[in-house]
């Protein structure tokens, strides 16, 4: 049990820092889904969004949290 606990105040920390991040997104100095290696293409009638590099945080993102969390 005393795992589990400590894994629910971890989840409980990661969503509070989330939080903290939308609440304060129009202040940071890059967008999320916005970032530079962003491929936006505007055709006449159509918009296509590649999101290459925001794909490439989350996912190093990510990387890291399992990472953690094998480590224990």
């Amino acid at each position: 049990m005393p795992q589990l606990g400590k894994t629910l105040i971890f989840a409980g920390l990661a969503l509070a820092a989330l939080g903290l991040l939308l609440l304060a997104g129009d202040r940071l100095p890059f967008k999320p889904g916005q970032l530079p290696g962003d491929i936006l293409w505007k055709g006449k009638n159509t918009t296509v969004y590649f999101p290459v590099m925001t794909c490439l945080l989350l996912s190093l993102i990510g990387s890291l949290v399992l990472w953690l969390f094998g480590r224990r």
